[in-house]
């Protein structure tokens, strides 16, 4: 049967998929793609190559992953293939009853892009259920008295199949008393009766058995039998008689349970007990409930539109002689609008990305509403404003969409409610809540958070300092989102950028990596990029510019008046007769800072007359404050300060060397003859020092001559033998006692000499001694205690103690030659001064400088730059106020020379000269 009934379906497939072949490649999604197969096919069976039908092909399978959506898996798809198969039993009225057409819905699911396609399959019924009975017999009393033609209904079979396999008639087996009629119902289900043929008589024959059998119309068709036990009873001559032979009503399903549905009516003519009837179900239900002395049909549980639409009941009305009446109730139940719609949400993406077109799909909507008509139509929508919406795909199927652009940086989620209302009255709703999430793709560029940079920078920063910083953000996620910079273009050369600045990827900061300086490089321009990690990546430029300050590194430098390559200074020439205002000169310096640290001011450090000329603040003219005096000397000389205006100030000199005179001629005499006017500052110094100088030979020879009247007084002869006058006259040279031990500030060593007549000792002589003699007679003219007169021939014995030859070299350089401030213009051959004051200055600085060598020390001097006199006489007595003379000073009987502690010095100019003027060619002469 099973063969014969495969072989019939597959012929009948095939004309049903033929409408189908070109509508497969219709691009229109909404189309169904629909197949027919008989139900109960075996579980892997195909049922058609669904892929090929959607226009796939085999190379698209692994990536579109076509897969079927549907609440109860009855088929499946082959990963390989693409057929449709069946993947459980399909029984078809286990899954739809008695609906004469059983069609299974459900939708086929692709990826890459997600898409759904509308599948239906038919199933056919085939003749695999037979008709069945409820009971294997049943009993029926006939009174001998029924007349022929009398008929009584017989229960009826249940078939499970539909159509030709449902079932079609009844058979009765063969029997001369009665016979069997097929009647059919308003549905179309048919129900046997029995006809009585002939008078029956209890006395001859008072039981039957018969055979009803039920055949459907399957090839082969089945069947199913039950037993007909009639018993025949005594005479009753009137059976009861129903008012109506079929009685029909409607009933809602929502009506509660004891709900009177109808009362059925039989009347009987006979009387007495003959007459008295009784009601019953002739098989028994468990809906309804019948009161057997009224006939009242009362409702006993619940009624269910959704599950039995309606009722065929039959009532036996029985009098009390037996015999019996029959009549058939038929209830429709009425469908309410008491079911709400059941949404259910397939194939939900889990992730949306933000760029997704409008109308990609994102689920697929299934609602289903048990009532039928107008309570079964459902619309749907959604409560809230979000760019989504759904479109009605097939019958209760929707689609979710996007309904505009998405942006995950606005809004990350969605929570959607989904409603669906049905059009019954009242109309029913239900609602569903879902999710959607939205993913990130790049589609932000990173962006700066200034759309230029402008930075101050001092310049001699520190190499690799922070000198700014750059920050941009990227709303995007993960490595959408991470931005790193970087230094894409300048105006700096190329190759040389990595040598001034760099940024740090992550942080943004810009580093330096020199020190800049403000006078090479006053700004540059840089254009830094902020890129994320995008696939593609996004990026975003800014432009920073980076000014250098300036800072006060720059001291000034004098244009003119500038110094010949020699070293020598300039003159200038002020005619003698120049009024109060007279333009001398100009100072020109020049400052390679910038702003406040570059505007200079002139002033006036030394002038050898300060009331004869005045400077301008800013501008640097030398002019004539007031006309040349006879008193004022010929030539002048000013040393001029400039200075910057930064914090701390710089500052440089320049010297002025300025001559009144007519012409050139005049003008020679005045520099090679006339010094220069002292400066009252240095004149006052030079006083001091003398003053100092003279006090300190007092204190010395005070305390000399205590020591010799403590030596006078002592008892040693030894001691004071050396004074007796026999021993003065003694002709050998005499040690005199060595007092460096003493207080004295210096020593020296004593020759005695035996010259005639005349002995000289030390502190006594034989002899009185003239007014030039003296003690100590050196070679040298410029002794320091003429105590014998040098004119007198004397003898120069050897010393008793090693000395030092003198120094040589007299010569001075320019700072250490005399004069008040150690810089005047002189003799470059280093003559000794035959200046008065200049002499005395020497002198004074010799005799200090004598009394620091006392103290034993190999070199003299009390200290870099300041032989010893800042000590003694004040601070202000620094070797800028006067000459070091040390290193030309020979002290007899002491191996030290009188040297700078720093060091000679170089005897350079000043750092100013005079201009480009006539140079003077003669040596000044001291």
């Amino acid at each position: 049967m099973w063969e014969g009934a495969a072989e019939r379906r597959r012929v009948q497939r095939r004309p049903m998929l033929l409408p189908f072949l070109l509508s497969l490649f219709c691009t229109a999604l909404s189309e169904q793609i629909r197949y027919k197969i008989p139900e109960e096919m075996p579980t892997g069976s195909v049922v058609g190559n669904l892929a090929k039908d959607l226009g796939f092909s085999v190379q698209e399978l692994p990536t579109r992953k076509l897969r079927v959506s549907s609440e109860k898996p009855y088929f499946s798809v082959s990963a390989n293939s693409g057929e449709l198969l069946v993947s459980s039993r399909l029984d078809r009225e286990q899954i739809c009853g008695k609906k004469p057409m059983c069609v299974l819905e459900f939708e086929a699911v692709a990826d890459n892009p997600l898409n759904f396609y509308h599948v239906s399959v038919e199933l056919e019924d085939i003749n695999d259920h037979m008709p069945k009975f409820t009971h294997t017999f049943s009993e029926l009393q006939i009174s001998e008295s029924a007349q022929p033609g009398t008929r009584f209904i017989l229960e009826v079979a249940e078939d499970a199949d539909i159509a030709l396999n449902s079932l079609q008639n009844y058979k009765l087996s063969l029997s001369p008393s009665f016979s069997l009629v097929n009647k059919e119902k308003q549905d179309g289900r048919k129900y046997p009766e029995l006809v009585l043929e002939n008078i029956l008589d209890r006395e001859q024959h008072n039981f039957y058995r018969l055979v009803l059998t039920a055949l459907d119309g399957g090839n082969p068709p089945l069947s199913g039998t039950t037993e007909l036990r009639i018993q025949v009873t005594d005479a009753n001559d009137n059976p009861p008689v129903f008012n109506q032979e079929v009685y029909r009503v409607h009933l809602p399903e929502n009506v509660p349970p004891g709900t009177t549905v109808l009362q059925v009516t039989a009347a009987d003519k006979d009387e007495g007990v003959n007459s008295e009837i009784t009601y019953s179900f002739y098989r028994a239900g468990q809906v309804f409930s019948l009161n057997s002395k009224s006939g009242k049909i009362t409702t006993q549980g619940t009624l269910d539109f959704e599950e039995i639409k309606d009722y065929s009941i039959v009532v036996e009305a029985r009098d009390g002689g037996g015999l019996v009446a029959q009549c058939t109730v038929e209830i429709n139940i009425q469908d309410e609008n008491d079911n709400s719609p059941e949404i259910t949400v397939r194939s939900l993406l889990e992730m949306i990305p933000e760029n997704a077109a409008p109308g990609t799909l994102i689920a697929l909507i299934k609602i289903q509403d048990r009532d039928s008509g107008e309570n079964g139509e459902v619309n749907c929508g959604l409560d809230s404003e979000v760019p989504f919406k759904i479109i009605s795909s097939s019958k209760n199927s929707y689609k979710l969409v996007t309904d505009r652009t998405l942006d995950r940086e606005l809004t990350p989620e969605y929570n959607i409610t989904i409603t669906a209302i049905d059009r019954g009255k009242p109309p029913l709703s239900s609602t569903t809540k879902i999710t959607l999430h939205i993913g990130d793709v790049n589609d932000n560029t990173p962006l700066f958070h200034q759309t230029s940079y402008l930075v101050y920078i001092a310049e001699n920063n520190p190499p690799g300092a922070s000198i700014a910083q750059v920050s941009a953000s990227d709303p995007d996620l993960g490595s959408n989102g991470d931005v790193s910079y970087s230094i894409i273009a300048s105006d700096l050369e190329s190759k040389s950028l990595w040598s001034y600045v760099t940024v740090n990827a992550q942080s943004g900061v810009v580093f330096a990596q020199r020190a800049f300086d403000h006078e090479q490089l006053r700004s540059f321009q840089l254009t830094l990029q902020a890129r994320d990690q995008g696939s593609p990546a996004l990026s975003a430029n800014v432009s920073m510019r980076v000014l250098v300050g300036d800072r006060n590194d720059n001291a000034p430098r004098v244009l003119y008046p500038a110094l010949e390559p020699d070293g020598s200074a300039l003159f200038d020439m002020v005619p003698r007769a120049a009024e109060p205002g007279y333009l001398v000169t100009k100072v020109v310096a020049v400052d390679a800072d910038s702003g406040h640290n570059a505007w200079l001011s002139y002033h006036v450090l030394q002038a050898s007359d300060p009331g004869l000329f005045s400077l301008g603040l800013r501008t640097g003219e030398v002019r004539t404050a007031r006309a040349l005096g006879d008193k004022d000397a010929a030539r002048q000389r000013l040393l001029v300060g400039v200075r910057d205006g930064g914090q701390p100030p710089l500052s440089a000199t320049a010297t002025l060397l300025l001559v009144f005179a007519d012409s050139l001629q005049e003008a020679l005499p005045d520099l090679s003859d006339r010094p220069l006017s002292p400066d009252p500052q240095a004149e006052l110094q030079f006083y001091l020092v003398v003053a100092l100088a003279l006090i300190s030979v007092l204190f010395l020879l005070a305390v000399i001559l205590a020591i010799a009247l403590r030596l006078r007084h002592s008892s040693s002869p030894s001691v004071w033998g050396c004074f007796q006058p026999g021993l003065c006259s003694e002709s050998r040279p005499v040690v005199p006692p060595n007092y460096n031990e003493g207080t004295l500030p210096y020593s020296y060593n004593l020759y005695g000499a035996h010259v005639g007549k005349t002995e000289c000792n030390f502190l006594k002589c034989s002899e009185p001694l003239s007014s030039g003699q003296g003690l100590l007679c050196p070679e040298s003219s410029g002794a320091l205690f003429p105590l014998c007169d040098p004119s007198e021939p004397t003898s120069h014995p050897e010393p008793l103690t090693p000395q030092a030859p003198p120094n040589t070299d007299w010569r001075f350089s320019q700072a250490q030659r005399p004069g008040t401030s150690g810089s005047q213009n002189g003799d470059e051959t280093g003559t000794w001064p035959n200046n008065q004051f200049d002499t005395e200055m020497l002198q004074a600085m010799i005799l200090a400088s004598a009394s620091e060598a006392a103290d034993g020390s190999s070199t003299l001097g009390g200290g870099a730059g300041t032989m010893g006199l800042s000590a003694r006489y004040g601070p202000q007595f620094t070797l800028q106020h006067v000459p070091d003379y040390r290193q030309n000073v020979y002290i007899p009987g002491s191996n030290a020379t009188l040297t700078n502690a720093a060091g000679k010095r170089d005897g350079k100019a000043p750092a100013g000269g005079n201009g480009n003027k006539k140079k003077s060619g003669k040596k000044e002469k001291k």
